[in-house]
């Protein structure tokens, strides 16, 4: 085998496959230890319960507060497993991260008469997941994900994806946000400043706040796009400037 070893054996486990097939496998192969962790957290939770039982004269009933606390113990503890794992769906291509999007933001600012464009592009450029067009502004929103365990950080106004720069993910989408508004200026006469925001499905954002702000790109989970989008001013665009800027943008851009 070209690079390796004649004395030592090529191990299967650490060879080949993509590091989304490697989280999966290994999940799977933990699932007997998740189990056991479980029910060991399930007894601790019986034993607490027995002795608050008895502790406010339950004793009659002491066995059953154990068994409740212990399955509400379980519960709680595989409620967390099960999260920690679908929250990697994007990233290990179970989900669409655009589907999610669109439906969190067509849900929480259609009411609110915002307009929201999916898959969109300038001719011959790069194209966009999301345009978001309503009072308080305008915005494109892309989605990305990273493994679990990258860090996304900012630090001297540069991003940081883990130990690597983030300004070849930074720069497309501020410069198409620069290229949509100019385009949507000229088109519809309506003056428009946008702003690029990244929708992260996977990855370790602050634990404070929960956003990044670097190199003119807001990163956020998908949720917080919406909020932060609803939380804007309002009384940027009209209702008719918005209803321009939509038909335009379904005219000029095209559709990817």
């Amino acid at each position: 085998m070209p690079g390796g070893s004649i004395y030592v054996q090529p191990n299967e486990k650490y060879t080949g496959s993509s590091p989304q097939w490697w989280y999966e496998k290994f999940w799977r192969e933990d699932a007997s230890n998740r189990r056991k962790y479980r029910i060991a957290k399930a007894a601790v939770g019986f034993v607490v319960g027995v002795a608050l039982g008895l502790r406010f004269g339950l004793t009659g009933e002491s066995a059953l507060v154990g068994l409740v606390l212990a399955a509400i113990v379980a519960a709680v503890d595989w409620y967390l497993d099960w999260r920690s794992f679908h929250a990697t769906a994007v990233w290990r291509g179970a989900r669409s991260g655009e589907a999610i999007t669109g439906r969190l933001l067509r849900r929480s600012l259609g009411r609110l008469g915002y307009r929201v464009l999916d898959g969109r592009a300038i001719r011959g450029q790069a194209s966009i997941d999301h345009l978001v067009i309503g009072p308080g502004g305008v915005w494109i929103v892309d989605n990305e994900s990273w493994s679990p365990d990258t860090e996304i950080a900012c630090y001297a106004g540069r991003l940081f994806l883990g130990e690597k720069y983030g300004t070849k993910v930074a720069k497309p989408l501020v410069e198409q946000a620069e290229a949509f508004s100019e385009l949507l200026t000229r088109e519809a006469g309506v003056a428009v400043s946008i702003t690029p925001l990244l929708a992260v499905h996977c990855g370790v954002l602050p634990r404070r706040g929960g956003i990044v702000r670097a190199e003119g790109l807001t990163l956020l989970r998908p949720r917080s796009a919406a909020r932060l989008i609803k939380a804007a001013d309002r009384d940027v665009l009209t209702a008719e400037q918005i209803e321009l800027l939509a038909r335009t943008a379904a005219r000029e851009l095209q559709r990817v």
